[in-house]
This record gives structure tokens, sequence and C-alpha cells, in this order.
């Protein structure tokens, strides 16, 4: 899963790493993030008419036909193996594809005889963000309008899984512009969702006050000694 991540990159420095136009720019910088949990509006990237635009998206997507702005299970992830099929994606992943920059992300670990978690911290390691494969959805009913976003999400990597099985999916340069373009068959698009390969990201365990999710600050990403 990938329940909480970072994104501490500037709009200017995330809007040049994804090729995005000042004039496509549509979400106001802010402050860094270092612990976005699900129902938080996070920057993405998608495809528009005029190029690739970024915008701010609620963290949990609502499907187009829900009744209600919201649903009864969780959608903050959708799973690689079946995000093709399951109706709560299966629209978003042939034409709603998006890339969420993150600058890392969070898992946690069984810590042997003890009932809490040691969270770990994943990031790049060449300090780039990284681009998370997501996909996206609008959902309108009367005068509400809502954008919202999901996480996709595949089995663990080789450094990923003595932590947790699973984890986001990390999409190359390379897949980018196919990734975005709503005309790339569902087919192509799935085969991207690979495990990355475990050269691009580094980890190590950080302190237990990101599990919180209301705490902020450059110190949850800090590592720390076991």
């Amino acid at each position: 899963m990938c329940g909480r991540f970072t994104q501490t990159s500037s709009i200017p420095r995330i809007a040049s790493r994804f090729g995005i136009p000042e004039a496509l720019i549509h979400a106001q910088d802010g402050p860094p993030r270092y612990n976005l949990a699900p129902s938080s509006a996070v920057l993405a990237v998608r495809q528009a008419d005029a190029g690739r635009e970024l915008v701010r998206l609620k963290w949990g997507l609502v499907p187009h036909w829900s009744v209600e702005p919201k649903t009864g299970y969780s959608t903050s992830n959708a799973r690689a193996e079946t995000v093709d099929s399951k109706p709560a994606f299966r629209s978003a992943f042939k034409r709603r594809r998006c890339l969420i920059p993150a600058d890392g992300w969070y898992e946690w670990a069984f810590v042997p005889g003890q009932t809490w978690k040691q969270p770990w911290y994943y990031s790049a390691q060449d300090a780039e963000p990284l681009a998370l494969a997501g996909l996206w959805e609008r959902w309108e009913q009367r005068d509400v309008v809502l954008e919202t976003c999901t996480v996709i999400v595949c089995s663990a990597n080789t450094l990923t899984a003595p932590v947790h099985d699973r984890m986001p999916v990390i999409l190359g340069e390379d897949d980018w512009a196919d990734w975005l373009d709503p005309e790339t068959p569902t087919e192509a698009a799935k085969t991207m969702l690979q495990p990355c390969p475990e050269a691009w990201i580094q980890t190590y365990p950080v302190s237990r006050a990101v599990s919180v999710a209301r705490n902020e600050g450059a110190e949850l990403i800090q590592p720390v000694v076991l």
C-alpha cells in the first residue's frame, strides 16, 4: 500500500521536472508537505489539450458514478493487478491517468515483541521527485465539482519487500508520455505497472512521529538509529 507520502519540492521544481508550461500550472505553491495522508489535497500531473498541467486533487478517488462525493471503502490505492477491472477504477484507467510527484513515501514494519510498528522512508537515489502512477476522476452533481485521485500499487521489489509486500508504481521518464496519453491502450498501460528497479530508490528508518497524521516537518524524514 501507499498510505503516506511527501511532496516537499516547490511547484517550479516540479513543473521543470515534468515539463509543465507556466500557463498550465493551476496550483499555487505552498509549504512542503512531509506527511500527506488520504483525503489530503495533493499535486498531480495530467494531460490537457494544451499539454501537461499541474493541479491539486483530493487523495481518495470518488468514481464519477458515485451517488455521494465519498465512498464506502478505501480508494486511496488501486491494485495494479485489478485496476482495469474494478468498477471504481476501470473508467479512469482507460482515459484519466496521471502522475503524482512524490519526494518519498513511508511504510511501516512490524517490530518483534512490540505493539508498535517502525516507519521507514523511501526516496529517489538521485533526490529528484518520483513519478507515482495514479488515476484521477471528476465527480459532478448539480453545482458541486470534486476532482480526486488514487495511487496505483504493485508487488514490492527486493528493497521494499522486507518492510511491506506492496509499493507504489514508480514510472520512469520514458513512460510518462504514454502513461498520460488517453489514447494509449489499457493493455499497454497495464504493462507499465511493475516494481521499479531497486537502484532507483533508497530507504532508512525514521521517527515514529510520522505515524500521527497531523504531525508535519522536515524532522519526519531524518534518519534514526535503531
